[in-house]
């Protein structure tokens, strides 16, 4: 399957990470990863926090995207809201908006759109947030479940819609994540992980929790800052892949 995958990671979540002077976890994702997909401070992170990740970001190559969410940071964006449209629309304008002019000032810039928690499972089958998404977020490219609402309409309006596996998350045998309060949510063996992505970057499958084995074509693969042991995963993720001759490399660069 995949001769080159993107390895991206939710990054900008945690304020003490970013004291002066402390190198925290983001900054050791920041290292391997070649995606990062940075808070907009609707669910976690602010404008001190943003700009840090972006000028981290810059200064290692690594791509940036709007990590944009429902206004939760009560619940970290993990909580459904139902939100109007024009509102969830404006939001995410906003989101992207604000993290686009930080980001021009540390040197690099935008250049895709994920959305965050529950936000992004909603858009997997809630047509109007879903839309609201899109039309918020201009002509970048987004970044969602393969099969989604939100990529559907992202294709069939001329943006690029990019599908994303997770190399953390428990699949069910339809595709769709276990979710976090379940049995199974959380992959956290180095090991076990490391070889789940490679698989599915080489034959474009993954093993539900269930024993069977679920089609997932992606250009990217995640590993959540939140997982325990989140750097020593993606760090096997990423020598697994390079080891087996998969090239590593943002989905939005040259030759993407």
């Amino acid at each position: 399957m995949a001769v080159r995958i993107d390895l991206n990671c939710d990054l900008g979540e945690e304020l003490d990470a970013w004291e002066a002077g402390v190198d925290g976890l983001d900054m050791l994702l920041l290292d391997v990863v070649t995606s990062a997909n940075v808070a907009c401070g609707y669910h976690a992170g602010d404008e001190r926090i943003m700009a840090a990740v972006c000028r981290a970001a810059a200064a290692r190559g690594v791509a940036v995207g709007a990590h944009v969410s429902y206004l939760d940071r009560e619940h970290f964006g993990r909580r459904f809201l139902d939100v109007p449209a024009d509102e969830l629309r404006a939001q995410v304008t906003q989101q992207v908006a604000v993290l686009a002019a930080i980001a021009l000032r540390e040197g690099t810039r935008v250049a895709y759109v994920k959305p965050h928690g529950a936000l992004y499972n909603a858009v997997v089958h809630h047509q109007e947030h879903a839309r609201s998404v899109m039309e918020g977020v201009g002509d970048l490219p987004v970044l969602g479940l393969p099969g989604s609402a939100v990529l559907e309409i992202a294709a069939r309006t001329g943006r690029r819609a990019v599908a994303e596996a997770f190399a953390d998350r428990g699949y069910r045998s339809d595709g769709t994540l276990v979710p976090r309060s379940e049995p199974g949510a959380l992959v956290t063996d180095a090991d076990e992980v490391a070889a789940r992505v490679v698989r599915l970057a080489q034959h474009g499958v993954v093993r539900a929790v269930d024993g069977s084995d679920v089609r997932v074509v992606a250009e990217s693969v995640c590993v959540h800052s939140d997982t325990p042991g989140a750097a020593v995963l993606a760090r096997s993720v990423r020598a697994a892949l390079e080891r087996d001759g998969v090239a590593v490399a943002p989905f939005t660069g040259p030759g993407a």
